[in-house]
């Protein structure tokens, strides 16, 4: 996240902004590694968790899907929704739902269960992010904000670099269930430290914000936030199915599996450290040429799918990529919508929860119905769309 969009302190919410709150901006960045952790879980656990509940992969991968559609649902209307609530009492609860859901998803005996299960983590993955950043901000001193925020974007990063290859390993040695219940722990552990340290935060309106429908009204951001649905729909149309596609093509063991799902992870937490020196000068770029790059790795997977060495390569490249690309987004709505940013980010997690929740369901049918090749294919040519959509985001801003 862009710091841009910062206003300025807060000086009604009765929180003491110049000492600043350092141990509540650990604890939201706990609970988000927590939170990107339980959400993307399942992708490395697809095949133990069909086979368990007696369903197909692509019925697996669903669980993405529903979490995403919750998601969507909840970032949208939860400032509506909770507009009087103290923001430490929703945030409270939000980490609460994550309890519950590991433990259901863990103990779930049947699909019903474990999707409902999901769809919990879906509320909470909504609810967070919509109010993460805005909470930052309210935290600490106004010059410690970019500071802030990076410690918060700190937890997603580390999520995104060991729960994938930590779900996988876990999963072989106790089960895709204990590796799900292991995320409850943190999340404990995050509820008992946000309610020592989060100081309280009386929900506050700015009426001079647009809403987050409004927003769509201009065009710039209408076709910016369809590029970054596209974007996210070919990300996780092929995302979601690694494992199977490396298991059943490339023919990987557990070992390997863990590891190549590790090296995407490092690879994208190199992406992220390295892509602000390039947004410095120029953001469409970036965002142009990152989805045309994942396109050619994708149908590089379908070339060269029975090499694990070369998909091992591939993939890192695509974790590089495709973790970084969100910073470049973030970016581009703080210098889009400096002034109606946090109406624009629940809008923006709302769009890119329902890309994945897209991308998850249209790979699974593909996968199940066709193969990897239609669903790696249908990837490339999604973020093909998405760059040129860039390009057209990028006239419309300069020329509006």
């Amino acid at each position: 996240m862009d710091t841009t969009s910062y206003t300025g302190p807060d000086t009604t919410s009765g929180i003491n902004t110049r000492s600043g709150s350092w141990g509540a901006v650990l604890a939201m960045s706990l609970g988000a590694f927590a939170l990107v952790a339980s959400e993307f879980m399942p992708v490395s656990l697809l095949t133990p968790i069909a086979v368990d509940l007696h369903i197909t992969e692509g019925q697996a991968g669903q669980a993405i899907s529903v979490s995403g559609a919750f998601a969507v649902l909840t970032s949208l209307f939860i400032s509506s929704l909770a507009k009087g609530l103290n923001r430490k009492t929703l945030l409270l609860t939000l980490i609460s739902m994550m309890i519950i859901s590991g433990t259901v998803v863990a103990l779930a005996p049947n699909y019903i269960i474990f999707m409902f299960g999901r769809a919990m983590i879906g509320v909470v993955i909504g609810g967070f992010w919509s109010m993460s950043a805005a909470t930052a901000m309210r935290l600490v001193e106004e010059h410690h904000v970019p500071r802030a925020l990076a410690i918060l974007n700190g937890g997603n990063a580390l999520a995104t670099v060991i729960a994938a290859p930590a779900g996988s390993f876990l999963g072989s040695l106790i089960g895709w269930r204990g590796a799900f219940f292991c995320v409850v722990p943190v999340a404990v552990l995050v509820l008992v430290w946000q309610l020592i340290s989060l100081p309280s935060m009386p929900s506050e309106r700015t009426p001079h914000s647009a809403s987050v429908f409004a927003l769509l009204r201009r065009p710039s951001v209408t076709f910016g936030m369809a590029t970054v649905s596209l974007f996210f729909m070919g990300q996780f149309t092929l995302f979601t199915y690694v494992r199977p596609f490396l298991e059943t093509v490339a023919h990987v063991n557990v070992s390997t599996l863990s590891f190549i799902l590790l090296l995407m992870g490092l690879s994208g937490f190199i992406g992220t450290v390295l892509i602000g020196s390039l947004l410095k000068t120029s953001v469409y770029p970036v965002l142009i040429s990152i989805p045309i790059m994942m396109a050619f790795l994708a149908s590089g997977l379908i070339a060269f799918g029975q090499s694990t060495l070369v998909c091992a390569v591939i993939l890192a490249a695509w974790g590089l990529f495709s973790t970084s690309a969100p910073v470049g987004w973030w970016t581009w709505l703080a210098r889009t919508l400096p002034r109606d940013a946090e109406a624009g980010g629940g809008l923006m997690v709302a769009v890119v929860q329902l890309a994945i929740t897209l991308g998850a369901t249209c790979g699974g049918i593909l996968f199940d119905g066709i193969g990897y090749q239609a669903t790696f294919t249908a990837s490339a040519c999604v973020l093909g769309i998405a760059a040129l959509l860039a390009f057209v985001t990028q006239r419309l801003t300069r020329h509006p």
